[in-house]
């Protein structure tokens, strides 16, 4: 038999393991899943003051070329022509079907440089997938995920903190959007975006900088103090982007599901031109989607969890997709695909937990949204 392979590590596993990381196969990657603080504490950390997270697994692609927009746009469910230099955008790669290859971030750097932002379990689908579709247009493509570390601060202190590491003015760059300056005197790219519902920065620089800027953010956020930031793991990044209403691949999105039935309409500009998916999207949302992805919160004592049936009068309609506690709203909350007829605020469901039908009630999405200043 041969061995399995080696977990991928990114460049701050050794600090992850002097920290107490307790440390998990996460898509082929050993990540920290949780600290001693435990999970719960770093995700209310996050939510009052600020929390780190090392997201350094996540893949990028270099586009480069005169051709750069035009082709990212006919892999992409989102209008990439309306980005300005120096914005951000949601998106995501859809297959013929409308289904989802991956969802992602496109910077625009400039009219002939994008770079894309993948998640890490599925760079090489996604790098491959791309290549494929390369039909002759001016365009250098370059798979550059091990030239990056991606460090996200996030939470209502981020930008204090942040401030204190560069002169690169963070209160001028609007959400999603990015500047290129130096964090801590690293070159870097400073970006207005986050996967936790909380205002925040990810910084991405060279993979060997990693470390310093780690250690230089924690130490400018006055880690080990009651109210300063704190290292959070997978765990917390679960909880609190499942309280944020947002999708995770795998789960609410996935090559079986389409955008119209994941709520991501919004990222589904049809009047574009064409693009991967274009026709099939067009059909499904002149016909009616038949399932439609909803959120949950549970009535009765019971934790949902991925994967539990969920029922309607004793009969199973659906699966859940992500189901756990919500730390800061202090309920049992999750989201699932349910029959469309069914998919209405208020609506009585149960989860079957573990053999038990408990009672739930579909709610309005997100959970959880922050004040904005």
């Amino acid at each position: 038999m041969s061995a399995a392979p080696a977990l991928k590590q990114t460049s701050l596993n050794a600090v992850h393991r002097q920290m107490g990381g307790r440390m998990v196969d996460f898509g082929g990657w050993d990540m920290p899943v949780q600290y001693p603080a435990g999970t719960v504490e770093e995700h209310l950390r996050t939510r009052n003051h600020a929390g780190l997270f090392d997201v350094s697994h996540m893949g990028e692609i270099d586009v480069r070329g005169s051709d750069a927009i035009p082709f990212v746009n006919r892999l992409v469910s989102n209008d990439v022509t309306k980005l300005v230099d120096g914005q951000a955008q949601y998106s995501a790669l859809t297959t013929p079907e409308g289904t989802v290859v991956d969802d992602l971030m496109v910077y625009r750097f400039a009219e002939d440089h994008l770079l894309l932002v993948v998640n890490a379990g599925t760079t090489e689908k996604d790098w491959e997938w791309i290549k494929s579709h390369h039909k002759g247009e001016n365009v250098e493509l370059k798979n550059v995920s091990a030239d990056y570390c991606q460090i996200a601060l996030q939470g209502p202190d981020a930008l204090s903190i942040l401030q204190t590491l560069t002169s690169t003015p963070l209160e001028e760059i609007k959400y999603y959007h990015f500047r290129e300056g130096e964090v801590d005197g690293v070159p870097s790219i400073i970006s207005r975006t986050g996967y936790t519902g909380e205002d925040g920065f990810e910084v991405y620089a060279a993979s060997e900088k990693a470390e310093q800027l780690w250690n230089k953010i924690l130490e400018a956020g006055n880690y080990g103090k009651s109210e300063g930031v704190l290292p959070c793991g997978l765990a917390a990044r679960n909880t609190l982007r499942l309280e944020a209403g947002m999708a995770l691949y795998g789960h609410e999105i996935n090559e079986t599901t389409t955008l119209l039935e994941a709520n991501l309409g919004w990222i589904c500009k049809l009047n574009k031109g064409d693009f991967i998916g274009r026709d099939s999207l067009a059909k499904q949302k002149e016909e009616g989607i038949r399932r439609r992805l909803i959120g949950f919160e549970m009535t009765e004592r019971g934790i949902a969890r991925d994967d539990q049936d969920v029922l309607i009068n004793g009969t199973p309609v659906g699966r859940v997709t992500s189901g756990s506690p919500a730390p800061y709203l202090k309920k049992n909350i999750g989201m699932a695909y349910i029959p469309t007829e069914f998919a209405n605020e208020g609506q009585q469901i149960q989860i079957d937990v573990r053999g038990r039908a408990v009672g739930a009630s579909i709610v309005k999405t997100p959970f959880y949204k922050r004040e904005k200043k």
